[in-house]
């Protein structure tokens, strides 16, 4: 059985560790710190030896090539502390007649992580292992990009057959998630004192087309029976220059295109590059694109969510439950490459970024045990 007490004291260990997202994205000193003096030690006392990639991704390989692969994904980088008071003091607080472990990341990323390393140190030290485990700590977690499931895939001798992403979601397998393009148009016109407009070619006006134009976009007519229908949603204008009575000459809007399963983000933006090519002036309009993730999904009876239900079953333990995600997630880029990946972890997704962040202790134990029949009953299934 998991030590419960060693299993909190990680989870707390690894919550007042601060790893938060800035602008430098998977190369922010504090996550590479989190992932090289934090995680990365407390894997060597738990007997788990790795290495690092060039991106600082750590990844240890344990059990035999004989049978399935796995691929078992922590993630180091968490959202900015924001008006979270103590986001970094790990605390045991009461939650409605239970306990649960509140700090920054303890529901959507810290709490799995401890849950993963726990469950891997256990199965390897009792040498139950059925299949080759890869465990990897990614340096990404909010950046919106595959950029780190990248590098990490490509510093394997074998394709994993299926990926876990150790991720929050109240215990419950992901069959699926909307995948995400963003993309800026930036609008280019003249600028003149505010007193002479008739001077300018104001670029907030032609921002003014560029939502009328994209307004009237039509996206894909079919509805996911779960996901609902693709979404094209504006997040950010910025103007210039910075200064009083001045007409703008430049506008930046940014926009979230967010991809049912099945659709390609190239065609999706192909579609809107052309609503913009047919602006005419005065402005002028490019079109930028951005990062993006692919949509994913499973089958619920398909083999990776049979080997989950099958570990559990065998051990005791309730299967757990399945839903979809509306958030863009590596999965679908791991799909992409022939993997079968799925998110499941502990913790609440509606206490993501909040200042209420917490992780059941009880939920926590409960999926560590589950992490652990998975590894030790992975051989019994085949991909």
């Amino acid at each position: 059985m998991l030590d419960e007490t060693r299993l909190v004291g990680l989870a707390k260990t690894l919550v007042a560790r601060p790893s938060q997202q800035t602008d430098r994205m998977e190369a922010e000193p504090e996550v590479q710190d989190f992932i090289r003096d934090c995680a990365a030690p407390l894997l060597r006392e738990l007997g788990l030896t790795g290495g690092f990639d060039r991106m600082g991704n750590w990844i240890g390989r344990f059990g035999s090539g004989k049978g399935p692969s796995l691929l078992l994904v922590t993630y180091a980088m968490t959202h900015p502390a924001a008006a979270m008071s103590e986001a970094f003091v790990p605390r045991i607080v009461d939650d409605g007649g239970a306990l649960a472990l509140r700090g920054r990341g303890a529901a959507e990323q810290k709490g799995a992580m401890a849950a993963a390393f726990a469950a891997v140190a256990k199965a390897v030290a009792a040498g139950r292992m059925n299949g080759e485990l890869t465990l990897a700590v990614s340096s990404a977690g909010e950046t919106g990009r595959h950029d780190a499931i990248k590098v990490i895939l490509a510093e394997l001798d074998r394709r994993p057959d299926f990926a876990i992403l150790a991720l929050g979601t109240g215990s419950r397998v992901s069959l699926g998630n909307k995948g995400r393009i963003d993309f800026d148009v930036v609008v280019r016109g003249r600028s003149a004192h505010s007193s002479t407009p008739w001077l300018a070619v104001d670029a907030i006006a032609g921002a003014r087309r560029v939502f009328d134009a994209l307004d009237s976009l039509t996206l894909p007519d079919r509805n996911h029976p779960a996901l609902g229908g693709a979404t094209l949603t504006p997040t950010s204008i910025q103007s210039g220059p910075r200064a009083t009575h001045t007409i703008q000459d430049l506008a930046r809007v940014t926009f979230d295109r967010r991809l049912l399963p099945g659709e390609s983000p190239d065609e999706a933006l192909a579609t809107v590059r052309a609503a913009i090519a047919g602006l005419a002036g005065p402005q002028t309009f490019a079109l930028e694109q951005g990062p993006f993730m692919y949509p994913a999904e499973i089958a619920e009876d398909g083999p990776l969510v049979t080997l989950i239900r099958a570990a559990h079953e065998r051990v005791g333990l309730v299967p757990p439950g399945t839903f979809y995600s509306h958030g863009a997630l590596d999965a679908g880029y791991l799909i992409a490459q022939g993997i079968e990946a799925t998110m499941w972890g502990p913790g609440a997704m509606e206490l993501f970024h909040t200042e209420h962040e917490r992780v059941s202790l009880a939920e926590l134990t409960t999926v560590a045990r589950g992490y652990q029949a998975v590894l030790t009953h992975a051989g019994r299934v085949s991909p």
